[in-house]
């Protein structure tokens, strides 16, 4: 099998299958937040933009990579970058490998930024491309031909394992990073696909010299369990489906590496959760299932609504913990650890 039907293989599990975990949950409902009936403003006040690489965010959300290079992906990219544009959110795309083996996919890439020139868009490949490539400039491509902020490298060492075309060959993946931050003129963003990042994978990937790290820790989407409805032998799958550490722990663990931007993704599925991420330490918020959901049952316009739903929802949040803008989730008292 190609990687481009790979790709949409596993988007059409994504679309018609339960493929969340199955007993692990992220971590975030084990916090609440602190009640302020006297936050002392207007609702009118708080304000949910913030800064990502370099330009302003209408909420720190970004639509993070699921879709991989296949013929199809050009609608659902023009909806996602149509909204994305709109509502100024943030956009990942899906991993750019199939590319590098047939070029006739580019289009289905490019047409994010042709559909919206100015949203922080970031390309994507995976480590294990990182870690046999003899020469990192080839990784340049990716990025100029959609003009990307920033690239992300996913670690997917569990999927690697668990799916057919799979290898798990992950040595020099490391040092593969630290090539691509070298060669690139755009950040590095490293990312889990599901399982978390540990401190220690954080200041390892922080020596490298990437500063931006999207923990995309457990609860949400399971790619184990997205390979067991491809896997003739799904004993492993079944068995790893919970693996990883919860998104909410994640968050927590690697904001104690100093001078990191960190992600929280994994089991994002509204703006209060958002908000409960925000105060535990992460400066954006990435989804993808949920998003892509909507797309496909309502189009552009679905997903519109839905980043309206979500931002109203990350605002009461933080009026009703008198906080003004995002940073101010982050200060004490805001969040607590539920008995």
């Amino acid at each position: 099998m190609s990687t481009s039907e790979r790709k949409q293989d596993h988007l059409r599990i994504a679309l018609e299958r339960e493929i969340r975990f199955r007993s692990k949950r992220t971590g975030f409902e084990a916090f609440d937040f602190v009640h302020c009936a006297l936050p002392e403003m207007d609702f009118g006040d708080v304000d949910t933009s913030t800064e990502f690489l370099g330009k302003t965010l209408s909420f720190p959300l970004m639509v993070s990579a699921m879709t991989g290079g296949f013929p199809d992906v050009e609608k659902i990219h023009t909806d996602l970058a149509g909204a994305c544009r709109d509502e100024n959110v943030a956009l990942g795309v899906g991993s750019q490998r199939a590319v590098l083996e047939d070029e006739s996919l580019w289009p289905g890439y490019e047409v994010c930024r042709e559909e919206a020139p100015n949203i922080v868009l970031i390309g994507n490949i995976g480590a294990e491309e990182v870690a046999k490539a003899k020469d990192p400039e080839r990784f340049r491509e990716l990025v100029e031909r959609i003009d990307a902020d920033a690239l992300a490298v996913h670690l997917n060492p569990l999927q690697e394992v668990l799916q057919p075309e799979g290898t798990g060959m992950f040595s020099g993946v490391l040092d593969g990073i630290r090539r691509v931050v070298d060669v690139l003129d755009v950040p590095v963003i490293v990312k889990e696909v599901g399982c978390g990042i540990s401190e220690d994978v954080a200041r390892r990937l922080k020596e490298a010299g990437v500063k931006i790290i999207d923990v995309a820790g457990a609860g949400g989407t399971s790619w184990a369990g997205i390979e067991s409805y491809r896997s003739a032998d799904k004993g492993l799958s079944l068995k790893f489906w919970d693996w990883g550490i919860p998104t909410a722990e994640a968050v927590e663990r690697v904001r104690e590496v100093h001078d990191l931007t960190v992600i929280a993704s994994g089991g994002i599925t509204d703006g209060k959760t958002m908000a409960k991420a925000l105060a535990l330490g992460a400066e954006l918020c990435g989804a993808a299932l949920p998003v892509l959901r909507v797309q496909h049952e309502r189009g552009a316009e679905g997903v519109r609504h839905l980043f309206r739903t979500w931002r109203e929802e990350l605002r009461l949040a933080m009026f009703l913990t008198a906080s003004r803008c995002i940073g101010d989730l982050g200060r004490d008292g805001v969040l607590r650890k539920m008995e």
